[in-house]
């Protein structure tokens, strides 16, 4: 697995970097240390696995998750109790308290080698939306899987998510994040939503050929006249 050492600490970087020598599976593709140096790294290629400083000068790790479009697995890494209670409340894949113990480690990347193989395994079947995105609302954060998000909904320049009972609203227009998004599974209903199609429970037909979609988690959303008919050729009703 490749992955992306991210710490202020050279000396925190270089006893990591020593443990993982007993891990023969894991390539070091790259180290950073301040959060314009992640950034720049996770932009340049795709890597397996980050593990992230939580608190570093001028930004904290919350923040490089917040500047990349698409987030690998981060095992947080932090000498605070208080951080890794955080980094469990953005659903972080896991967290390390420094110093590192070598046992601690190893189980950490046993949940990252299953967790590999598992996502190696269900592509082979169908084409995941596995893609991980961050999430900030306030105070709050999350790492989302853009396959469990049902629904986004514009108010404005701003955009509502909708996932697992929560419904952040984040600084982004929903024309913005529909270039982001695969047209295949993420379909734009109307001027203020774009539905995930595999979540679509049930299609309605209402007056003048228009449709309502069901989608899993309750919500109803008109789908415009003119949308209607690009569902209705995409679901091949």
């Amino acid at each position: 697995m490749n992955a992306l050492l991210v710490d202020d600490e050279r000396l925190a970087r270089q006893e990591l970097r020593r443990l993982l020598r007993a891990h023969g599976d894991v390539v070091i593709v790259g180290e950073a240390a301040n959060a314009d140096e992640a950034v720049g790294r996770l932009s340049e290629r795709a890597v397996d696995v980050v593990f992230l400083d939580v608190q570093m000068p001028g930004a904290t790790g919350f923040d490089v998750l917040e500047r990349i479009e698409r987030v690998p697995l981060v095992l947080f890494t932090t000498a605070f109790d208080e951080y890794a209670v955080r980094a469990f409340d953005v659903n972080a894949f896991d967290y390390l308290l420094k110093p590192v113990k070598p046992e601690r480690l190893a189980a950490a990347l046993d949940k990252t080698r299953a967790a590999l193989a598992a996502r190696a395994a269900t592509a082979d079947k169908v084409r995941p939306v596995s893609e991980r995105v961050f999430v900030r609302d306030g105070d709050r954060c999350w790492i989302v899987l853009l396959a469990d998000i049902t629904l986004f909904e514009g108010e404005g320049n701003y955009t509502r998510l909708y996932f697992d009972g929560n419904r952040p609203l984040i600084r982004s227009s929903l024309s913005a994040l529909e270039a982001r998004l695969d047209p295949a599974v993420f379909f734009r209903a109307s001027r203020r939503h774009i539905v995930n199609l595999r979540t679509v429970t049930d299609v309605e037909t209402v007056e003048d050929d228009a449709y309502v979609v069901h989608l899993r988690d309750g919500s109803r959303i008109p789908v415009s006249r003119r949308q209607s008919r690009r569902l209705r050729d995409t679901l091949s009703l």
